[in-house]
């Protein structure tokens, strides 16, 4: 098991890498929003 050092980096860590991951969802969604656009 982590250490409680090593937890608090993972927390950072983590909260960082599900951010990443919900503002490169929309911008994913963004992008596919303006290709059915252009092909349409």
């Amino acid at each position: 098991m982590a250490g409680n050092g090593d937890m608090k980096a993972h927390v950072a860590t983590y909260s960082s890498v599900t951010g990443m991951m919900k503002w490169g969802s929309v911008g994913c969604a963004l992008v596919v929003a303006l290709v059915i656009w252009l092909i349409s």
